[in-house]
């Protein structure tokens, strides 16, 4: 797997990430067993890049891959977004209140101390030209 490194981070990424909207069951079942499964094997592939979402499965994406974490070896890099949780919802998931709250149980439901990189999940056009959220 090719390497590259992420923006002006330093760390090395595989150029194939791991998109795993699937591991919170919206698209079929997926058990914990499978879900585990599938991010060994994509770590054996030479995969260190993850990318989910809060709202995937309503968080259930984030803590199987916080308890994939754990116990893996691999340096991964993971990518979460935030914005699209239902509560409290559209527009007030972009205040900076709700960035923190959404932030702090990404944290948890990850067990991990810091987020590799948070990204805004489909962020409303107005609420972009406003600018203040980006402070």
């Amino acid at each position: 797997m090719k390497q590259r490194t992420f923006g002006n981070t330093g760390r090395n990424v595989s150029e194939v990430g791991l998109g795993t909207w699937q591991l919170g069951s919206e698209w079929g079942q997926v058990d914990d067993t499978t879900a585990q499964e599938v991010l060994a094997a994509a770590v054996s592939a030479g995969v260190t890049f993850f990318d989910t979402a809060d709202v995937y499965g309503l968080g259930v994406s984030e803590e199987r891959i916080g308890r994939f974490l754990k116990d893996c070896p691999e340096e991964i890099f993971v990518a979460t977004k935030l914005g699209r949780f239902p509560e409290p919802g559209w527009p007030e998931n972009f205040s900076l209140a709700s960035f923190r709250q959404h932030t702090e149980a990404s944290l948890r439901r990850l067990g991990v101390e810091a987020l590799d990189l948070t990204q805004t999940h489909c962020l409303p056009p107005e609420r972009m030209q406003q600018g203040d959220m980006f402070e």
